[in-house]
């Protein structure tokens, strides 16, 4: 993102109002904070979010499970945590999409900014492509 200058396009961009979704590594990257940044890893620093990288472990730690997503309707979204962030603190503005059993927020969304802790491209179901999509439309409008 630095090396190739996107990082201060991307802000302009997000400030504009461009719809952006972050999954996983780029869910850090939309984030205000981190708690444990790798070293000079610069932040988009978008979302009104605290993320906690790796939070699950390592590699061999990666697991699935099932999500209650409203905003997807009622059928559960069946996610995938490959050494995935959690979301531990949102500000007032940030709207929780999903959260595990345990209520460790995994999915939200502030305004034009949509950000999963797990990665919904492998699952299969198109949803979360089809409510990202409708923020993008509602953009165009």
């Amino acid at each position: 993102m630095v090396l190739y200058g996107f990082q201060e396009v991307l802000q302009q961009k997000i400030r504009e109002g461009f719809p952006i979704w972050g999954t996983c590594a780029g869910l850090i990257l939309l984030a205000r904070e981190t708690d444990n940044a790798l070293a000079g890893q610069p932040l988009l620093a978008s979302m009104h979010i605290c993320v906690r990288r790796n939070a699950f472990g390592s590699q061999r730690e990666s697991f699935e499970t099932d999500l209650s997503v409203p905003v997807l309707g009622e059928a559960p979204f069946h996610a995938f945590f490959i050494r995935g962030p959690v979301i531990e603190a949102v500000g007032p503005e940030v709207e929780i999409l999903a959260a595990l059993d345990d209520g460790t927020i995994v999915a939200v969304r502030e305004g034009t900014l949509l950000g999963t802790a797990f990665h919904p491209e492998v699952a299969g179901d198109p949803r979360f492509h089809h409510y990202f999509l409708r923020i993008v439309q509602s953009v165009k409008s």
